[in-house]
């Protein structure tokens, strides 16, 4: 059976099976109690009066959070890391849909195909909590599209004007709404067109410019009083990106993202909710070196990369069981070619698959049980199982690994599987929370199949190895919390014994392609690593007005042979302190880092300086009826610093001092409905 086949009768079964549990019955009614959801949930970002910075991009957003950092190549598309793990350890979705780049070099992260606007939260799930879409190793991270309700009736939205110095960047967004009892419409956009950027002490970043356009639009229609159908699309488009960071720019990267969902509540007394998503996606990828002065060979790198996919998710709950269920799968069929042309165009051009139109095909499902033992003490359960199938649909591309690997198939199969067992302890505004688990996950299409892929930062190109044994791990966290009415502390730490670890390896043997390139690296299996992740916050409110945040992090990882890991956060602190009267709300914040003390040199890591900057901004909400009109003025970087963080790739500057401007009106006209 063909995989799209495999696809479309999974959802055929389960939409079956979905419309016979929620015909009409007489079963008695019982009381149900709300699942909750183990999640670290970010404040919603359509609010623009409380965000630090309004119109801020979603990579500066991302920065804000303590648990994530990102890899900066640049202005533009910055790389999410969780628990100081990459992409490639990280299951990243847009609503629980499967999304997966374009791009080689990794210049094209899957957030970097959203906008502040399209989303209301991002969802953030540490290790084996975050398997409820697929198998992971760090955790997950999920940016939730708006969920529109049908009770307010009329017209809403928002016109948003920004500015920013500092590159001169201009922002401009929208959003329409209208909601009715049985209908709801949403539509917005954002335009943001950025120049080169100066670092402190003004010094120019040139190829740090980027334009981006983004739209999407979301339909609602209730069926019933139970029955609710949801259409979303996604359109994004980001052109003349420069990555100052790597030796080629992005001509344009192109996404289309779309999706049907259906949901039901109170299907039954067991069933509380069940939700239903098929989704496609097609994202395109241009690299483009032709804006460079000093370029020894052309070269055209187009990617492309299509996602199919579907999944269902059952809440459920009876006396002291809450359950969720989630059946998943997901198609993606991914290519990137690389064609060379001469300087003497009498020679012949070269070309090559990078990625050999792998297809990757996974099936799972994912059951969780919270078992409610009293009102103080709880146990969670949680269990993954999955299939995994690549394909390498090009036989150029095959044929050439096959040089490497003579006994190579086209197919290979693997079975994915994860566990996770947590106990939570609540008493007098305490809550403990200690968890263990074990995952595993599949080699990513660049370490199975990946066909010399330039890494710019270590000077290595790299080779996949699709005989990669499935990467485990074992991993520990504990969570500890208090919090009243004007404290709020958390600490958490998190232990991560990684086996199979994959990671590309010098071999002396081989002959590197690209010119300059200090050899040839292949992927392999490494013995074994050991990351370990603490975070402690604390927030204090003395008065209704006046809030106090810091927050610490520090981190340590080492592999086997007790060498340092590369990208691993040195010690953080981050404080701020917000003032609001009324309408007036003022914010000064300070964020710092010790220099790494770290540093995974044999992984080809360079050393960062310490550094701390201070930020300030004031905002104003002004009532106009029914409306409002909101301004924020902030300065970045106030002290003009020079710096870079350990994230930053090849040690690129961060912006200098930067002063924005933003200005919003919101509007909102109810109506009346028949």
């Amino acid at each position: 059976m063909q995989p799209k086949h495999l696809l479309l009768v999974g959802l055929t079964l389960i939409l079956f099976i979905k419309n016979s549990f929620t015909q009409d019955t007489n079963l008695d009614s019982l009381s149900s109690v709300h699942l909750d959801e183990l999640v670290i949930s970010s404040r919603p970002l359509i609010n623009h009066t409380k965000q630090s910075k309004p119109l801020s991009t979603i990579d500066e957003y991302l920065n804000k959070q303590l648990n994530l950092t990102l890899i900066r190549r640049g202005n533009y598309a910055w790389e999410p890391m969780l628990n100081n793990m990459t992409n490639e350890r990280l299951q990243v979705t847009i609503d629980g849909m499967h999304i997966f780049g374009a791009c080689t070099d990794k210049m094209d992260p899957i957030t970097s195909y959203v906008d502040v606007s399209n989303i209301s939260d991002i969802q953030v799930h540490s290790g084996q909590d975050g398997t409820t879409y697929g198998p992971t190793i760090g955790g997950s991270i999920d940016m939730v599209r708006k969920k529109h309700d049908f009770c307010f009736p009329g017209w809403s939205g928002s016109v948003n004007l920004g500015y920013e110095s500092n590159g001169n960047l201009f922002t401009t967004a929208g959003r329409l709404k209208y909601a009715h009892s049985k209908f709801f419409a949403d539509i917005d956009f954002t335009y943001r067109d950025a120049g080169n950027y100066k670092a402190g002490k003004r010094t120019l970043v040139p190829y740090s410019q980027y334009t981006k356009y983004n739209a999407s639009a979301t339909l609602g229609v209730k069926l019933n009083a139970k029955n609710e159908l949801r259409g979303s699309f996604i359109f994004d488009d980001a052109e003349h990106v420069g990555y100052p960071a790597l030796p080629m720019d992005v001509a344009f990267a192109r996404a289309y993202i779309a999706s049907l969902e259906h949901s039901v509540e109170n299907v039954n007394p067991f069933i509380e909710e069940w939700v239903s998503r098929v989704y496609f996606n097609t994202i395109q990828h241009q690299m483009d070196d032709t804006k460079r002065p000093e370029v020894p060979i052309h070269m055209d790198m187009p990617g492309w990369s299509s996602t199919y996919g579907f999944y269902s998710k059952i809440k459920a709950s009876r006396k002291k069981h809450t359950l969720s269920f989630n059946v998943n799968a997901y198609l993606n069929k991914a290519i990137a070619e690389m064609t060379m042309y001469p300087k003497d165009t009498t020679e012949k051009s070269m070309f090559m698959y990078t990625w050999p139109n792998v297809q990757a095909l996974y099936v799972g499902l994912n059951v969780a049980e919270k078992y409610a033992i009293n009102v103080h003490h709880s146990v969670n359960i949680a269990a993954s199982v999955g299939i995994h199938r690549n394909h390498i649909g090009n036989q150029i591309g095959l044929q050439s690994l096959q040089i490497l690997y003579p006994n190579l198939n086209a197919n290979k199969n693997r079975s994915i599987i994860s566990t996770q067992v947590g106990y939570t302890f609540t008493k007098n505004n305490w809550e403990f929370k200690p968890t263990i688990g074990y995952g595993e996950r599949a080699p990513s299409i660049s370490e199975g199949y990946g066909f010399y892929l330039f890494n710019s930062s270590d000077g290595y190109d790299y080779i996949g190895n699709p005989t990669l044994k499935n990467e485990k791990s074992l991993e520990v966290n504990t969570a500890i919390s208090y919090k009243t009415t004007k404290v709020k502390w958390n600490l958490k730490f998190n232990y991560f014994h990684i086996l199979d670890y994959m990671v590309g390896v010098p071999m002396p043997e081989y002959i590197a392609m690209t010119i300059g390139a200090k050899g040839i690296k292949v992927y392999q299996s490494l013995k074994s690593v050991n990351i370990i992740n603490t975070e402690c916050s604390v927030q204090y409110q003395p008065i209704t007005s006046l809030k106090i945040n810091m927050a610490l992090s520090y981190n340590f990882g080492r592999d086997y042979l007790k060498q340092a890991l590369p990208l691993i956060r040195p010690f953080t602190f981050r404080g701020g302190i917000s003032y609001h009267i009324k309408g007036l709300e003022m914010e000064v914040d300070l964020e710092s880092s010790t220099k790494q003390y770290a540093i995974g040199k044999v992984y080809g890591e360079n050393p960062t300086k310490a550094y701390a900057i201070v930020n300030c901004a004031a905002g104003y909400v002004l009532p106009v009826q029914q409306h409002s009109i909101f301004f924020k003025l902030g300065v970045e970087n106030i002290a003009d610093t020079y710096y870079a963080t350990f994230s930053d790739w090849n040690k690129i500057p961060q912006k200098g001092r930067n002063f924005y401007l933003n200005i919003a009106f919101i509007f909102n006209s109810k109506t009346k409905t028949n």
